[in-house]
């Protein structure tokens, strides 16, 4: 299998979430995406932004929004790892992504991340001051994980 990091626009990526992630829709915005081709074809993407948490935005923090694949064999480590590469050397100093209870992490552990946190459930996003649309993600645990490289 001959996988290699390709670039990808924005509507790039956004497109290839819309059709290939399980759970999620495409997000709002980015810093950068990347992308993983085998052989000339986009077998997946990785969408790098700011950190959904406020508490986490601090200016030297990036988060993994989205990645996507469409099951090719080690292309979403490889998405990880790329990420990781490329928000140290653009001089972010940490980044974060999430999985959801039930999600083993495999991916992530390969690329060399751990978890450095648990979230329980959440009710969700809405709240009588700020009312948001349900997305089918409420209710459900979320696992935080970082890269165990340090940033040196």
């Amino acid at each position: 299998m001959n996988l290699r990091t390709v670039p990808v626009t924005f509507a790039e990526a956004c497109g290839f979430v819309a059709d290939w992630h399980r759970h999620h829709r495409p997000p709002r915005g980015h810093k950068f995406s990347v992308g993983v081709a085998r052989d000339d074809v986009l077998v997946g993407v990785a969408v790098v932004g700011r950190p959904v948490a406020r508490r986490l935005d601090d200016g030297l923090t990036l988060e993994v929004t989205r990645v996507a694949t469409d099951g090719t064999r080690n292309a979403c480590s490889l998405l990880y790892g790329a990420a990781w590469k490329a928000v140290r050397a653009l001089g972010y100093r940490r980044l974060v992504t999430y999985t959801q209870d039930g999600e083993s992490g495999a991916s992530l552990r390969a690329a060399g991340w751990r978890v450095v946190a648990s979230r329980p459930a959440q009710p969700g996003w809405s709240r009588p001051s700020r009312p948001r649309i349900d997305h089918g993600t409420a209710e459900i645990g979320r696992r935080r994980w970082e890269p165990t490289e340090p940033t040196g």
